[in-house]
């Protein structure tokens, strides 16, 4: 006779039923409960800030930059920022042509080239300045990588491709066209512009402008030989 034995519906022998509970009873006191569940504390991460930095508008860089803040008005600063490079174009071809003169003719060719280098070397400086300069202010301002502020690149740019026409030229007609070129080609960014200006920080900003000072550059050249300047 077997020591263990089956109900009559075939049924678990007691110790099988035993065996099962014993299990059961064992994985419910592994689980908490339902109650012990939601009173436990839930961790959580602390949500990053999404508050950007106060702009320090009276940082030497950002006066520099934004051209003692003109580029703050909300209207078009890019175009002020252009506007600004004319009397610069004016005043440089001026230095340049009073340095280069000495007591010379001004309309002779030796002095006239001296005049150009000179103004060259001073707004090759202006230009390569700008650079680290715009690269602080827009830290500084904290409103992304190219802030609309920031219309140094604009100012400095513009009388760069103006080199291009001897100082002596650069009639009212001349610089009016000049502003004109440098604010098409700076919005449209032809070829090589829209490139240059995904270069880092403040090479990015200047880069763009020099792209579109150079088409400037060309066509007013096009345009003076043609004779309809």
């Amino acid at each position: 006779m077997q020591a263990s034995y089956r109900n009559e519906a075939g049924g678990n022998t007691p110790g099988d039923t035993q065996r099962a509970e014993t299990a059961y009873d064992g994985a419910s006191m592994s689980r908490p409960s339902h109650a012990e569940s939601a009173k436990a504390p839930v961790e959580t991460q602390p949500a990053a800030s999404t508050r950007r930095p106060t702009p320090d508008w009276l940082s030497p860089s950002v006066l520099a930059a934004t051209c003692g803040g003109i580029g703050r008005i909300g209207l078009a600063p890019g175009t002020l920022g252009a506007l600004a490079g004319v009397p610069l174009s004016v005043a440089t071809g001026w230095i340049a042509r009073r340095l280069g003169q000495g007591g010379g003719n001004g309309d002779d060719p030796s002095t006239m080239a001296v005049a150009f280098a000179i103004e060259a070397m001073i707004l090759l400086g202006i230009n390569l300045a700008g650079v680290p300069l715009c690269t602080r202010a827009a830290r500084r301002l904290g409103l992304g990588g190219d802030p609309g502020a920031i219309v140094y690149d604009e100012a400095a740019s513009l009388p760069l491709g103006l080199l291009a026409v001897p100082a002596a030229a650069r009639s009212p007609a001349v610089l009016a066209a000049a502003f004109v070129l440098h604010r098409i080609f700076d919005i449209w960014k032809p070829f090589p512009c829209r490139r240059l200006e995904h270069l880092p920080a403040g090479l990015g900003i200047m880069a763009d402008d020099w792209g579109a000072a150079a088409w400037m550059a060309t066509c007013l050249v096009i345009v003076r030989l043609a004779g309809w300047l």
